[in-house]
């Protein structure tokens, strides 16, 4: 077997490992670590000198841990056996990464969980090879870079739906708009993998959030959608004028309901006069906000308990109103702030008077 003289590895960027088996190196040969390199010495799964950068003769000098071994005579030249690990330290900046399947995340603003997938690149080096070649190689003569981006994206989908979630959180933003702050995600993704990465003797050099696609046909972001545009109308309306207009909703949808006539009769308010200046007014509030005329002042709110479910708030012309034109009748309960429970219209003294005064119904003719 021919001596060994000069050990070196020509790295590529495919591999990051490469084990030079060296049957019988004797002193004096030299050894070549290219930059961005470095070599260790193994013997038995042991590591033992360090080289970086340069070109080396080796002597019992400078290996002075393995001479502790092998007994290696001082100026000798009897070959011994040894083994060389290469370790390349260049930049790897294309690596990819991409959900496979659907992360759920819920939207801290909205409380509605929404899957989602993303994708991006990464890049890294290996900054502590000696923690690397203990860590990840083990006895593989080679390791490639395809391996670590593999068991690193396995490493990255794991914490993804923690690191995303925790953004989210801590800066409250919701995924309607999440693609607008995927710089702030990278960022912040970058800082917690980093920890991840080091415990391998990885430097994670850099992280990105390329894009986070949600579908926007899904039922769950259907119903963020339709969350977040409830509450931007409270914000907009108040919530006293927001639960006005749900009431006016409810009771549009009764008026469907044929056969029930107190139901209708309730339709009857919101169709009135009184409920339609309602609306005129919150409208013009909202608008203009610099009336020529001071505003009117409040009114007593009334609820009305209509098949068993409540109904208002209705001021008090639009009441009048549904009882001069027969739409409710002295039964229907009524209750307004101050009045200890429910009690029949009829028995109200404020309307009273108007029922007792009030025409009956026009005969069909």
């Amino acid at each position: 077997m021919a001596l060994v003289n000069v050990i070196k590895w020509e790295a590529n960027t495919g591999e990051l490992v490469h084990k030079f088996q060296v049957d019988d190196l004797r002193l004096g040969s030299q050894l070549v670590v290219y930059p961005s390199q470095t070599a260790f010495f193994v013997k038995g799964g042991k590591i033992f000198d360090e080289f970086i950068c340069g070109t080396f003769t080796i002597k019992s000098e400078n290996v002075p841990l393995l001479n502790k071994v092998f007994n290696l005579p001082f100026g000798g030249d009897s070959p011994f056996q040894s083994e060389v690990w290469f370790i390349n330290q260049i930049s790897m900046l294309d690596c990819k990464w991409g959900t496979a399947s659907p992360i759920q995340i819920e939207d801290p603003k909205y409380g509605v969980i929404v899957p989602i997938r993303s994708f991006g690149q990464y890049g890294f080096r290996i900054s502590n090879p000696r923690v690397f070649l203990e860590r990840l190689i083990g006895n593989m003569p080679t390791f490639s870079t395809e391996k670590v981006v593999t068991y690193f994206r396995g490493v990255i989908l794991s914490k993804l739906t923690a690191i995303i979630s925790q953004k989210l959180y801590a800066d409250s933003l919701s995924i309607i708009n999440i693609n607008s702050h995927v710089e702030e995600i990278s960022e912040y993704a970058k800082v917690k993998l980093t920890e991840v990465f080091a415990e391998y003797g990885v430097e994670l050099e850099m992280f990105s959030v390329i894009a986070i696609n949600v579908n926007e046909e899904d039922p769950s972001f259907q119903k963020l959608k339709e969350t977040k545009d409830s509450l931007a109308r409270i914000n907009i309306m108040g919530k006293e004028n927001y639960r006005m207009e749900r009431s006016f909703n409810v009771l549009d949808s009764a008026a469907e309901n044929e056969g029930n006539g107190m139901i209708g009769a309730a339709v009857g308010i919101g169709a009135g006069v009184g409920i339609g200046s309602q609306i005129s007014t919150m409208v013009k509030e909202q608008i203009n906000t610099n009336p020529e005329t001071p505003p009117t002042l409040p009114t007593a709110q009334y609820y009305l308990g209509i098949n068993g479910q409540q109904q208002g708030p209705f001021d008090f012309e639009s009441v009048k109103n549904a009882i001069t034109s027969h739409q409710i009748d002295e039964n229907i309960l009524i209750w307004k702030r101050g009045m200890a429970n429910w009690t029949k219209i009829g028995e109200v003294s404020e309307f009273s008077d108007i029922f007792n005064n009030c025409p009956p119904p026009l005969p069909q003719l």
